[in-house]
């Protein structure tokens, strides 16, 4: 059994993970992150490529170090194809966006991490979690080539994905972490990257179709005018080979991939949840995908993740000169993250919601009836102004869609009032069962309002 000890260990080598790494390093302390795959294949992940919020990285790894992975920074609108409807909907993309390669990105995101002085563990699998008997966590232990090799830490930041086995494996139950996870929250991703002879027409354009099954989604983004990450999303409630096949079926139904090259496959799972109300535990921070932070509506989340890496880290940092790594001295890290994103996320996780308890058919209806500035709003900032007029304005064009219009506008109420509550986050960790409590209230609302089945 080979031992090693740091100040911090960081389970994953994904874009929390490195940005956590890297900014840890930078302040002068000794981190390293532990990897499951192969030099060679790390930072291979599944992902759409796309990237919101493409103007601003944290500083730890600079924006200009992974600025060749862009591979295209002209799309600027979302298309909406909707065959029920026939009709295609452009919608406008607020802020900066962008289409990268991912496992350039994901070379150059550990790179800049080992440049700021972080230590990569490739091949090594972790198990389990090791805790003192007072609960704090105090290390991670695994297998690498045969060998049990275990990792001794002031703080372990779990940037291990979406369903962690570091939180199946920790005992968290006297901690606020939140433990309210379950698979249903969670949906599975395919993609392939396929190249074509000629350039496709909608380059500019991040285009979504829904598939032919309830919960599921295509999507095909342009990494260049040739190159298409091309994928489906589906609740793990659908059977996903049926959804492959969807996704096949259409392909060959489209003229702009007729004789094109699939260059590469890969799956995985994403949240499609709110972020959890609590990311920490003594000795432990969870980041990105392991604690749901993802945009519910959309999957997107690299920009977040990298800020979720590096409030972890800071928060770590301050913990351990003060000597104290208990959940109340981690507490900020879910304050700032709730600040940041967290709060937006939750309410966009309201439509998501809604879109269970919507005939898919309706649902696509009502997405051709609204106006696309305000679905852009829903879609990506978590509100909308949808005022009386845009009621009427929307009634007009599509007359038999007004039960479905009128209750998006209640909706939409709702997800306000969970974004208002989610602004008045608590500051420590006494106050976090009475807003979890005045949370949950809202949330019978949402569930009363939208005719879903809870969620949570």
């Amino acid at each position: 059994m080979t031992t090693h000890e740091y100040d911090v260990v960081v389970v994953g080598a994904g874009t929390s993970g490195c940005y956590a790494a890297a900014t840890v390093a930078r302040a002068g302390y000794d981190v390293v992150v532990v990897e499951r795959k192969t030099e060679a294949e790390a930072g291979h992940i599944a992902c759409g490529d796309a990237l919101k919020g493409a103007d601003a990285f944290p500083e730890a790894i600079p924006k200009s170090k992974i600025q060749s992975a862009f591979t295209n920074t002209d799309v600027d609108h979302g298309r909406f194809e909707i065959p029920q409807e026939d009709t295609v909907l452009d919608i406008p993309v607020p802020g900066e966006l962008a289409v990268i390669d991912r496992w350039e990105y994901g070379r150059l995101i550990i790179e800049g991490a080992t440049e700021a002085g972080a230590e990569f563990h490739y091949d090594t699998v972790v198990q389990d979690v090791m805790q003192a008997d007072d609960g704090q966590v105090a290390g991670v232990r695994g297998n690498r080539s045969g060998d049990v090799v275990t990792y001794d830490a002031d703080v372990v930041v779990d940037a291990a994905g979406s369903l962690s086995i570091l939180q199946d494996k920790a005992d968290l139950e006297g901690a606020t972490f939140d433990t309210n996870v379950n698979y249903s929250q969670f949906c599975s991703a395919y993609r392939e990257i396929v190249e074509v002879d000629e350039p496709v027409e909608w380059s500019d354009a991040l285009v979504f179709k829904p598939t032919e099954r309830a919960a599921g989604y295509l999507w095909y983004f342009p990494r260049t005018e040739t190159e298409i990450n091309a994928g489906l999303g589906f609740q793990m409630t659908e059977e996903p080979m049926q959804l492959v096949e969807d996704l096949k079926r259409d392909l060959r139904s489209r003229p702009e991939f007729q004789g094109a090259e699939v260059t590469d496959k890969l799956g995985a799972a994403l949240p499609t949840r709110r972020p959890y109300d609590s990311a920490v535990a003594p000795g432990f921070v969870a980041v990105g995908d392991a604690a749901g932070h993802v945009n519910p509506t959309t999957g997107g989340g690299i920009a977040g993740a990298a800020y979720a890496g590096k409030y972890a880290a800071e928060q770590a940092i301050g913990a351990i000169e003060d000597g104290d790594v208990g959940e109340a001295a981690l507490w900020e890290y879910n304050e700032r993250v709730m600040e940041h994103f967290g709060g937006r996320y939750a309410a966009l996780d309201v439509y998501n919601i809604l879109s269970t308890a919507v005939d898919v058919d309706d649902l696509m209806g009502l997405m051709a009836a609204l106006p696309g500035e305000n679905l852009a709003e829903a879609l990506y900032e978590g509100s909308t102004s949808f005022g009386l007029r845009l009621k009427l304005k929307a009634a007009i064009k599509s007359f038999g869609y007004w039960g479905q219009i009128y209750n998006f506008y209640k909706t939409k109420n709702v997800a306000d009032d969970l974004l208002s509550h989610y602004e008045d986050y608590p500051s420590s960790p006494d106050a976090f069962e009475m807003w979890q409590s005045r949370r949950d209230d809202i949330m019978e609302d949402v569930y009363a309002t939208t005719g879903a089945d809870p969620k949570y």
